[in-house]
């Protein structure tokens, strides 16, 4: 089982990057559409939304890979415990599965790296590679 590992952890950074991406152009670029009747608060719309849409494209290319997925990881937690545990402390219960869920993840990443597939490993290889060549 250990055979595609870090190509899984590659593709499962390079999914949740892509989703984090959606959520910040919600926010910032109003894409895809909120529902009807929703309106976020201004620190949501330009705090949330580029850290989401920025920290996503760069959790997805793998560039920067630690700092933004801490960054995102810290957004996900700060935005569980504002927006979903005054209502209920129970994730199921309160609608806060999805930011616990990438709080984690992120945090995952941030510990992890960026792996293969990722703009990280192609600059640490390069640098490898010079070091060996001088």
């Amino acid at each position: 089982m250990r055979k595609y590992e870090k190509q899984t952890y590659a593709i499962l950074r390079i999914i949740a990057g892509f989703l984090f991406i959606c959520h910040g152009s919600q926010k910032l670029l109003g894409y895809p559409p909120l529902p009807a009747g929703i309106n976020l608060p201004w620190h949501i719309l330009w705090i949330a939304g580029p850290i989401e849409f920025f920290g996503g494209i760069l959790i997805m290319i793998g560039l920067g890979t630690r700092w933004a997925a801490f960054l995102a990881s810290g957004e996900m937690a700060y935005a569980y415990w504002t927006a979903h545990a005054p209502a209920a402390i129970l994730p199921l219960v309160n609608r806060g599965e999805l930011a616990v869920v990438y709080c984690f993840i992120f945090l995952f990443f941030s510990a992890y790296g960026g792996g293969i597939w990722s703009i990280d490993s192609l600059i640490s290889s390069n640098k490898r590679s010079g070091a060996k060549q001088q």
